[in-house]
């Protein structure tokens, strides 16, 4: 299973922002739409082995975190909409201490990175880290960040993570997801450069 954190440092953390406003009035959700798509979508189908973690930092209520399973999601179009739609509705639910179902494939709970990083050996992507096309094996769990870089408290909370880059520029977080699984399904199908 291949695993994505992304943190949405604005993105609310309660299901009352508009499907018409996702980069103002919700946080800039749709960057996290965008993650969600890119992740979880091929041409002609879906990546049933990739599970999306939205870590939500911004307001009423933080944080939060709202799972995508590839494998059990249903009601997903290749859209922001539909999956701000399925953000939303998994928002409007009581969340606990461990994921509660929404819909289908989609999860929400309390809490964020730290109760995060204690689930799965990840790594961070992020342009100063080592080349992911010369790593002689790639992990197979990845956080990165929304629009803005990790601040010193999430710094400090990753800890010695091993770091990875997708190439020498800053990309968007669904860009620098693109370009990793691609990474990943080439070495998958044996093609190498």
């Amino acid at each position: 299973m291949i695993r994505f954190a992304v943190l949405g440092h604005l993105a609310h953390t309660a299901g009352d922002f508009s499907l018409n406003d996702m980069p103002g009035g919700a946080g800039r959700m749709d960057v996290l739409c965008r993650c969600v798509t890119t992740s979880l979508f091929l041409s002609h189908g879906m990546r049933r082995d990739v599970e999306v973690y939205l870590v939500l930092l911004g307001p009423p209520n933080p944080p939060r975190t709202v799972l995508f399973s590839g494998e059990k999601v249903r009601y997903l179009s290749p859209d922001e909409r539909s999956a701000g739609s399925l953000i939303k509705k998994a928002l409007e639910i009581h969340a606990g201490d461990e994921f509660r179902e929404s819909t289908p494939g989609v999860y929400v709970r309390k809490g964020g990175l730290q109760e995060f990083l204690a689930l799965y050996p990840f790594v961070l992507l992020e342009e100063s880290g080592a080349d992911v096309r010369k790593a002689s094996a790639l992990p197979d769990n990845y956080l990165l960040s929304d629009h803005m870089n990790l601040t010193k408290e999430e710094i400090l909370q990753t800890g010695d993570l091993p770091v990875y880059s997708v190439g020498p520029r800053a990309l968007h977080a669904d860009h620098t997801i693109t370009v990793l699984l691609n990474e990943l399904d080439r070495r998958a199908e044996g093609w190498t450069l």
